[in-house]
């Protein structure tokens, strides 16, 4: 039938493939104009060209920014007024540790400075910090300070599961919201699609306000790579945080040991909360579209004295600056002895890349912690593609072996360190909103440099010799997967 028909209109198939080409010409000339990385560009361009229109779908499904608009200029303008309502707190705080510390920062003022200036980032220096590793470290310590809370918690989640851990902390927070304290909680509605309705609708009607940053309507349609909310908050009473890696979920306490999961979070008391609570409300006031009225107890430190460690809080999203990638970057350049790097996705940007094999070469301790098997195979032979050329820059890579690494942390020297959400690679750093905490201070860095050193016993070392012995196979999907990073 379909013979016959072309055969009566010969010239449909010919003018098929014509509209076709033009419209192949006209897409490359649009994501030429809308994508801003020339990696990510070549890579989208390679698609619609090289895959008749499977590359086109995959291109309107994962590539265009469809709520662009709506970020960058709706989102922005209601930061201006959130930090309008935190302004006096933030200012007071940065410019009086610059002056009280200014020796104890001296080396990295040109980052404080940036992340105040881009993203209104103050340096505080009145925080206790607490290292918290794995998920067994974190919900202690979450369900103890949830039970003292007065007035206020807010929660930002990028995974959220309706399993045993995410029942006991929904039941603490009904109990919390019973008995007159304000909970607020978001979540990303792609990474927490497991958290059922009943336990929402559980949350809802104890008067616990919930919100997705950003609302799913039709999942499979989802254009669901950009702009997650990976971030992982607890903000208590204006003073007490919790940040890093560790989402709430079972498989972070480790149920099964043969399904291990290494995780590191942070609990931090003190002046760094503004900033916590800034972001939160930046995001709470998008999701629900009003700013909610703000009082002095969300922002109360009167006659509290909590600790001398300096932190700063690095910050990315589509409404910021990529301050994340920055920070990071300026962070390893610094280096004068040493940076011990963990993250589970290595996919790094090119700048961020460029300063660890130049500090490396420089003859600086340069170590890099990675999981041996990731939780994605594209995403793993990905990472896997530069690991020979990091070799050859003098890093040394370690694979962990006891599960999966989900850490991601940053040592510099004996002084400098972070914790974050954030993976080392382009999504992390330049479309999720993420959160980072920057921590100038040598017993924390110690710390830190404890578990790094613990880790590698449970790691194996590779080095470029036996690397490049890998069958050929295996480099050529591994290339091939590099082509596709930009997307992942």
């Amino acid at each position: 039938m379909i013979k016959e028909f072309l055969s009566q209109f010969p010239y449909i198939l010919p003018g098929l493939e014509i509209l076709y080409l033009i419209g192949v010409f006209f897409l490359a000339g649009r994501i030429i104009m809308d994508t801003k990385t020339t990696s990510k560009t070549l890579a989208y361009l390679m698609l619609i060209i090289f895959l008749p229109v499977a590359g086109i779908i995959i291109y309107f499904v994962f590539g265009v920014n469809y709520r662009k608009k709506k970020f960058y200029t709706f989102k922005i303008e209601q930061n201006k007024e959130v930090y309008a309502a935190v302004k006096k707190y933030i200012q007071k705080t940065h410019y009086t540790t610059l002056e009280e510390r200014a020796d104890e920062v001296e080396n990295f003022t040109t980052t404080i400075n940036y992340l105040y200036n881009a993203g209104n980032s103050p340096v505080s220096q009145r925080n206790d910090v607490e290292l918290l590793i794995n998920g067994e470290g974190k919900f202690a310590k979450v369900f103890e300070v949830l039970q003292r809370a007065k007035h206020h918690i807010h929660l930002e989640y990028y995974i959220y599961d309706n399993d045993e851990i995410g029942n006991r902390l929904a039941d603490l927070l009904i109990e919390k919201a019973r008995e007159g304290v304000t909970v607020r909680f978001l979540y990303d509605d792609m990474g927490s699609g497991k958290i059922g309705k009943k336990l929402l609708k559980r949350l809802k009607a104890a008067g616990i306000e919930v919100l997705p940053v950003n609302k799913i309507t039709f999942r499979i349609l989802a254009n669901r790579v950009n702009y997650r909310d990976h971030r992982k908050i607890i903000i208590v009473d204006g003073a007490e945080v919790f940040t890093g890696g560790i989402n709430v979920s079972d498989k972070y306490i480790n149920p099964n040991p043969k399904q291990y999961w290494r995780d590191m979070h942070l609990y931090i008391k003190g002046e760094a909360a503004f900033y916590f609570q800034f972001l939160f409300l930046s995001n709470w006031t998008f999701a629900a579209e009003k700013l909610p009225e703000l009082s002095e107890k969300y922002f109360d430190f009167k006659d509290k004295d909590f600790g001398r460690t300096i932190v700063q809080t690095a910050a990315s999203g589509p409404d910021t600056q990529p301050s994340i990638m920055l920070s990071t970057n300026a962070a390893i350049l610094s280096a004068k002895e040493k940076v011990y790097l963990v993250t589970p996705y290595f996919i790094p940007v090119e700048t961020v890349l460029n300063a660890i094999k130049q500090v490396a070469l420089s003859g600086l301790d340069v170590r890099l912690m990675v999981p041996k098997s990731g939780d994605s195979v594209v995403v793993n032979a990905a990472a896997y593609s530069y690991y020979e050329e990091l070799l050859e820059n003098k890093v040394r890579i370690f694979f962990y072996k006891k599960g999966f690494i989900h850490a991601k942390t940053m040592i510099v020297d004996h002084n400098f360190s972070c914790v974050g959400t954030a993976n080392m690679d382009a999504r992390s750093q330049e479309l999720n909103f993420e959160v980072n905490a920057l921590i100038f201070d040598t017993q924390i860095n110690q710390q830190l440099n404890n578990v790094f050193i613990e880790d590698m016993e449970d790691c194996e070392e590779i080095f470029l010799e036996d690397w490049r012995k890998r069958p050929g196979y295996k480099v050529f999907f591994e290339h091939l997967a590099r082509l596709l990073s930009p997307l992942i």
